[in-house]
């Protein structure tokens, strides 16, 4: 049983850039004192359009500390280059940015001969991941890169090793030659994060995917709580989604990451709760009242807000008045780090927060330069509901640059 045709946008402003200095803070953990846990959440819009994420944190009266969303490499005929602007909003606004990057052409389905993983691993695409490499290192601020996620499942990605006839090994060969192309161009700011799903009878073992320490700097799961929404589902707890119950085999997700990779961090890429078959406030409040103690090596938590399916399933925090204050209570807490690290310096790997009460603090860090926005007048013409995108194509045979004005909810994962 599994959530299928999520959409996110994958757009880029066409802009120039100027640069600009200003002194840093000590450290992600001196940002943030009190703080165990990144959280942020998956919102339809964002970050394209700013009010969805007002919205969003106004109705839990909190600022995220990660904003989230994807991109595909191809979409409309274009591969779809670095979003500097959008990053660079998002950190302006204090949070880090992270990304879902997938090695397809979204909306094709996951039989894509183009782009199995042998492909990848191939070369065929380098010039297109150079590309995207580079911009990444001279934008410079940390962000997140969940690349190629739920590669263990059977159900949707074009990457998982049971579809597009890949073979067992081409998931771990095809990341780490992605992996070894941003460590040759010395984009060292960027964090990737390892993101099967949670284990069950179906899936891949984790051991199988996993492209080894030096290659992750996060492990991650995504598990959602689908309730009885579909004939023979079952009501989960949250502990039973990640730690296992007779539903998924008794899989214990979170045991098997730490027994696979112990001195990991590890984030919950994805997760929600149905309103279908059980409380879902009840379900909110456990899991933001556990996680800090319960589970300590889990130092991130991502929301999924979007309806799902046709909204077959209303993931939304809002889907009732009851779970938005369940979400609200609880992620109040001091465990839950806010919007504190727009001004945190470029690092190797986005720290996980300390466990302790009170975080150290550190010396300052010198001045920096990042990259800001240009003014406005430099921008393109954008239609309404719309954003200009530069693609290109870097596949085998080189066609001419292409510039489009999409919607922002016609692409996406």
């Amino acid at each position: 049983m599994r959530r299928l045709g999520r959409i996110s946008a994958g757009l880029l402003f066409l802009v120039g850039t100027v640069f600009v200095t200003f002194s840093a803070p000590a450290s992600a953990a001196a940002a943030s004192d009190g703080a165990s846990l990144y959280w942020g959440a998956y919102l339809n819009g964002a970050p394209f359009n700013l009010s969805v994420i007002d919205d969003f944190e106004g109705q839990v009266g909190k600022h995220m500390s990660i904003v989230h969303w994807g991109q595909p490499w191809l979409m409309q005929g274009g591969f779809q280059p670095f979003q500097t602007q959008m990053y660079q909003v998002v950190r302006s606004r204090g949070a880090i940015p992270m990304i879902d990057w997938g090695s397809w052409d979204v909306g094709k389905g996951d039989d894509q001969s183009a782009f199995r993983l042998a492909t990848i691993a191939s070369g065929k695409y380098d010039a297109y991941i150079t590309d995207w490499a580079r911009s990444a290192r001279a934008w410079g601020g940390p962000f997140f890169l969940r690349f190629d996620w739920e590669m263990n499942g059977y159900w949707q990605f074009p990457w998982a090793e049971q579809l597009n006839n890949n073979q067992a090994g081409d998931y771990v060969r095809a990341w780490r030659h992605v992996h070894d192309i941003f460590t040759a161009q010395g984009a060292n700011n960027v964090t990737w994060v390892w993101c099967p799903n949670i284990s069950s009878e179906k899936t891949l073992p984790l051991s199988q995917v996993y492209p080894g320490d030096s290659y992750v700097d996060w492990t991650c799961m995504d598990g959602y709580n689908f309730g009885t929404v579909d004939a023979g589902g079952e009501w989960q707890s949250f502990a039973q989604v990640f730690s296992g119950s007779p539903f998924n085999v008794n899989h214990n997700t979170y045991a098997e990451l730490l027994g696979l990779a112990p001195q990991k961090p590890i984030m919950i890429g994805e997760t929600a709760s149905s309103e279908i078959g059980g409380s879902k406030a009840a379900w909110i409040s456990d899991m933001l009242n556990e996680l800090p103690s319960q589970y300590p090596q889990i130092k991130a938590l991502m929301w999924f807000n979007w309806s799902d399916s046709g909204g077959k399933q209303a993931w939304p925090v809002t889907s009732s008045p009851e779970a938005k204050r369940a979400f609200s209570d609880g992620i109040a807490a001091p465990a839950y780090a806010t919007n504190e690290f727009g001004s945190v310096q470029a690092m190797a790997t986005i720290p996980p927060l300390p466990s302790s009460v009170a975080a150290p603090s550190a010396p300052s860090i010198p001045d920096q330069t990042v990259v800001q926005p240009a003014p406005a007048d430099n921008n393109p013409p954008i239609a309404d509901n719309g954003f200009a995108v530069a693609t290109a194509d870097y596949s085998a045979e080189p066609a001419a640059e292409v510039v489009d004005v999409i919607n922002p909810d016609d692409g996406g994962e």
